[in-house]
């Protein structure tokens, strides 16, 4: 079987393993899941993230961050732009997730960026996630 919307998988798993308090995930790689944390990781949402194989596969292990109690610092993490829907944001419209306690991760020309580095840079891209 395969899988229609990986970024949503990558959303999913991450939704799952904080749900279930767990330190860490694995995910099948690819090189916009790993622009994907690189962003969760500039933006303080998760603690780290590397590539390891299993099998023969790369995976992406991606280390969750909680607080000093154990609250989740990531909350939310949502697939905006879907398979049959694609959503684009130009460089003007990006407007503040949460008035700016939450971001957007979006797919530009320069790479996968958070919503304020694409404000800085002046793109825009498809959206993918929203976090926060």
């Amino acid at each position: 079987m395969t899988m229609t919307d990986p970024i949503a998988d990558l959303a999913t798993r991450i939704r799952n393993a904080l749900r279930n308090k767990s330190g860490e995930t694995r995910i099948p790689h690819s090189k916009i899941k790993a622009g994907i944390c690189e962003v969760l990781k500039r933006e303080g949402y998760i603690r780290d993230f590397g590539v390891e194989s299993a099998d023969g596969h790369p995976l992406l292990r991606v280390v969750l961050k909680y607080g000093p109690d154990g609250e989740q610092v990531l909350q939310s993490i949502t697939r905006v732009s879907k398979p049959g829907r694609r959503l684009y944001r130009g460089s003007s419209e990006h407007a503040p997730v949460l008035r700016g306690m939450g971001i957007t991760v979006l797919t530009t020309t320069k790479g996968v960026l958070s919503d304020r580095e694409a404000r800085a840079q002046n793109v825009g891209g498809e959206v993918l996630l929203e976090v926060y």
